[in-house]
C-alpha cells in the first residue's frame, strides 16, 4: 500500500472528534483519554517525520498524563537527546492534530513533508513507552497504526516511567561514540543510578529511613525494581519504605496521593503515616517530579519542594566543587520560574552567591537556560527538575587532578553525581537518590534541611477560564500584557501587602489561569491571592 493510501486508511480508525481543537502545550497534549485516538495517531505521523528530519535519529514516544486524574491521558514526543520536542515543532503536531479529515490530514502531512525538506529514503526510528494507565494500551494500537503507515522502524518499551523513556532514548542515539549515555535498556538504567548511588555515598550513612508515596502510579513499581540493585542500609544506602504503589486498581492514581496533591493543598497523604520528623517524599503519576515534606516537633506539616531540592543540590554541588579545587574553572547556575519562593531566590543569590536565572514555566525553558552555565541546577517549584553538567564541565572533571586526598575525594564524589543524575529530564528516581546522599553527607534530617532559609507564606489559586489564550504574559511570565489593564490592578494589590508578591497566567494544559501569591504572612497571601 502506497504510504498516502496507507496514512489515510490508519486515520480513517481514529477519527477526529468534530467539535474539539487540540493545542500541543508544554506537557505535550493532554486530555480527557476517550479524545486521544486520533491525537495519538497524528502523533505517530509527527514522530516519522521528526526522525526523518533528523536523519534516521530514534525519537521517543510518551504516552502518560503524570498528574492528571485517571480517566485522563496524554502524548508527547521526546528528541534525540532525551530532551523535549524542539518547540518549533509544537506548531506542526497542533497542525496535524486538527486536520478536519482523513484527506486533509495526509495534505498536512504531506506539506510538512515537502516545507521541511525530509528525505524521503531515510529511515525514521521511533521507540515508545507508556504508563499505568488503562487506556493506555488503547492509545498505543493508534500510536502503532501510524508507524506502520509510514514504515517506520520501531520498539515498544511497554511500561516505563518518563524519565525512563527520555534516558532510553538519549542511551540509543549516543551508542557507540564518545558521549554514550548508557546502555539502552531498564535494567542498564537500573544499574547505572545504582552504581553511581553507592560511589557517591561514598560510606556516608543515612540518617534513618525514608517513605515513599508512589502516587499509586509507575513509579511504584519502577521504585521496587530500582531497590533490588541498591545497597540495604546496613551495606551503606538507605531503607526506602514505598507507599501508594497500587497499580492493579488504576482509578486509584494520583488520588489523595502524588506530588501535586501534596504541593497544591500543603499537606500529607493520608496513607503516608510518618513519624514526626520523619523524611517523607511523593512521587508524581509518571515519576517525572519528587516533593519531600515531613511533620515537626510541633505536629506542623513542612513542604520541602522543588525550590528547597534546587538550593540543596546547589549547596552540596558548590561546595564539592570548591573542595575539588575547580571553583574557579566551573560556573555554578541555578534556574527558577516565577512560582519559586522569593526566600530561595535571596539564598541562592546572598548565601550561596550563585546566580539565578528566571525562565517562563516550562521544563523546556529551564533545560535550556541550565545548559548555558558549566553546572545547570533547575527545578521547577512543583518537584520538576534535574542538574546538567556541560560537556566541557564533565572534561574537567575527567581531567582535573587532585592535589590533596581531600580533593580527590570530592572529584570521586562529583564524578559519582555525574552517573547518578538523569541529565535528560527531571528524574524522580535518581533525585530522591540525589537528596538522599547529600542529606547522608550532610549529617541532616528534614528540620535542618528546611532551617536553611525560612519560606515567605504563598498561595497557589487555580481559576477556571473560558479561554485560557487570552491571558498573554511577558517578563518571564510574572507580569500580564494582556487582558490590557489586569496587571495595572495586580500590581495596586500586591502594592498594600508587606514582601507582597502575585502574578497570574494561562495553564499550558487546560483552560484555566494559575494565581500565585507570596507575602510576610499566611493571612496576607491568602488575601492577595
Amino acid at each position: 500500500m502506497a504510504p498516502k493510501d496507507a496514512i489515510v486508511a490508519g486515520s480513517a480508525k481514529f477519527p477526529k472528534p468534530a467539535d474539539r481543537v487540540f493545542q500541543y502545550g508544554t506537557a505535550g497534549f493532554r486530555m480527557k483519554a476517550t479524545l486521544l485516538d486520533s491525537v495519538v495517531y497524528r502523533v505517530g505521523l509527527l514522530a516519522a517525520l521528526r526522525s526523518k528530519k533528523l536523519n534516521g535519529f530514534t525519537v521517543g514516544v510518551m504516552i502518560t498524563a503524570s498528574h492528571n486524574p485517571p480517566d485522563d491521558n496524554g502524548v508527547k514526543l521526546v528528541d534525540p537527546m532525551g530532551d523535549m520536542l524542539e518547540s518549533s515543532w509544537e506548531a506542526h503536531a497542533t497542525v496535524l492534530a486538527n486536520a478536519a479529515s482523513d484527506q486533509a490530514l495526509f495534505e498536512a502531512y504531506d506539506k510538512l513533508h515537502e516545507d521541511l525538506k525530509i528525505k524521503p529514503d531515510v529511515q525514521a526510528r521511533v521507540i515508545y513507552a507508556r504508563d499505568t494507565r488503562a487506556s493506555g494500551p488503547r492509545l498505543v494500537t493508534a500510536l502503532v497504526e501510524a508507524l506502520q503507515a509510514t514504515n517506520t522502524e520501531y520498539t515498544d518499551y511497554k511500561i516505563l516511567t518518563t524519565p525512563q523513556l527520555h534516558y532510553l532514548t538519549r542511551c540509543l542515539n549516543t551508542k557507540g561514540t564518545p558521549h554514550a549515555y548508557g546502555e539502552p535498556n531498564e535494567q542498564a538504567y537500573y544499574e547505572k543510578t545504582a552504581k553511581a548511588f553507592r560511589g557517591a555515598m561514598s560510606g556516608r550513612k543515612a540518617n534513618g529511613a525514608v517513605t515513599v508515596d508512589c502516587a499509586n502510579g509507575v513509579g511504584g513499581p519502577k521504585l521496587r525494581e530500582l531497590i533490588k540493585y541498591l545497597p540495604s542500609a546496613s551495606e551503606g544506602g538507605v531503607e526506602i519504605r514505598i507507599v501508594n504503589d497500587d497499580v492493579v486498581q488504576p482509578q486509584r492514581l494520583n488520588h489523595q496521593c502524588g506530588a501535586d496533591y501534596v504541593k497544591t493543598g500543603q499537606r500529607a497523604p493520608p496513607s503516608s503515616h510518618a513519624a514526626p520528623l520523619a523524611r517523607c517524599a511523593s512521587f508524581d503519576g509518571d515519576a517525572d517530579r519528587i516533593v519531600y515534606y515531613f511533620i515537626d516537633s510541633e505536629n506542623t506539616f513542612r513542604l520541602l519542594d522543588g525550590d528547597r531540592i534546587a538550593t540543596l543540590a546547589a549547596l552540596f554541588i558548590g561546595d564539592l566543587v570548591k573542595s575539588a579545587g575547580l571553583a574557579e574553572r566551573l560556573k555554578i547556575g541555578v534556574v527558577q520560574t516565577a512560582y519559586a519562593n522569593g526566600a530561595s531566590t535571596d539564598y541562592i543569590t546572598q548565601n550561596l552567591k550563585l546566580p539565578v536565572v528566571c525562565t517562563n514555566t516550562g521544563v523546556k525553558h529551564l533545560h535550556h537556560a541550565a545548559a548555558k552555565f558549566d553546572v545547570g541546577v533547575y527545578f521547577e517549584a512543583n518537584g520538576h527538575g534535574t542538574v546538567l553538567f556541560s560537556d566541557s564541565a564533565l572534561k574537567r572533571l575527567g581531567k582535573h587532578e587532585p592535589q590533596s586526598p581531600a580533593q580527590n575525594t570530592a572529584l570521586q564524589t562529583l564524578r559519582s553525581l555525574v552517573q547518578l543524575i538523569n541529565q535528560t529530564v527531571g528524574d524522580a528516581l535518581s533525585d530522591l537518590l540525589l537528596v538522599e546522599v547529600i542529606l547522608a553527607h550532610k549529617g541532616w534530617g528534614p528540620h535542618e534541611w528546611d532551617s536553611t532559609y525560612t519560606d515567605l507564606p504563598n498561595r497557589l489559586v487555580r481559576v477556571e477560564v473560558a479561554d485560557r489564550n487570552i491571558f498573554q504574559a511577558v517578563d518571564a511570565e510574572r507580569k500580564l500584557e494582556y487582558p490590557v489593564g489586569v496587571q495595572a490592578q495586580i500590581d495596586a494589590l500586591v502594592g498594600k501587602y508587606t514582601h507582597g508578591r502575585a502574578f497570574a497566567r494561562a495553564s499550558g494544559t487546560e483552560d484555566a489561569v494559575r494565581v500565585y501569591a507570596e507575602a510576610a504572612t499566611r493571612g496576607e497571601a491568602d488575601d492577595l491571592a
